[in-house]
């Protein structure tokens, strides 16, 4: 079992940045690869970035490719989606997940993720 716990969203004007955390607790993170995943009001969950296992292969979506940055630190447990140049259509739930996949990164099928966090909010204001 791998619980996850994201942080760092907020309010910011369009064209400031964020930093959202994911922190793993349970079993060996380094495991498993992590993708970020969103949901607008009314719409259906969205792959933003996934990262795999040691960081070396990553992939976005078009959307915030550029401007959204997805890294990890294994020994602090934890995985980082830097996001800049923010846009108010990138207000959203932003949610971490994993996936127990070696060596390849997560991809971008959420329902390929075994573990999910509760969710922390962004919110961008024109």
């Amino acid at each position: 079992q791998v619980q996850l716990v994201e942080s760092g969203g907020g309010l910011v004007q369009a064209g400031g940045s964020l930093r959202l955390s994911c922190a793993a607790l349970g079993r060996t993170f380094s495991n498993y690869a992590v993708g970020w995943f969103r949901r607008a009001t009314g719409t259906k969950r969205e792959f933003v970035a996934t990262i795999n296992w040691n960081g070396k292969s990553t992939s976005y979506a078009d959307s915030v490719k550029g401007r959204f940055t997805i890294s990890r630190d294994n020994a602090k447990a934890t995985v980082f989606l830097q996001m800049n140049s923010l846009k108010p259509e990138d207000t959203a739930v932003y949610y971490c997940a994993a996936r127990r996949i070696w060596p390849a990164a997560g991809g971008a099928r959420d329902y390929d993720y075994d573990y999910w966090g509760q969710g922390t909010q962004v919110t961008v204001s024109s």
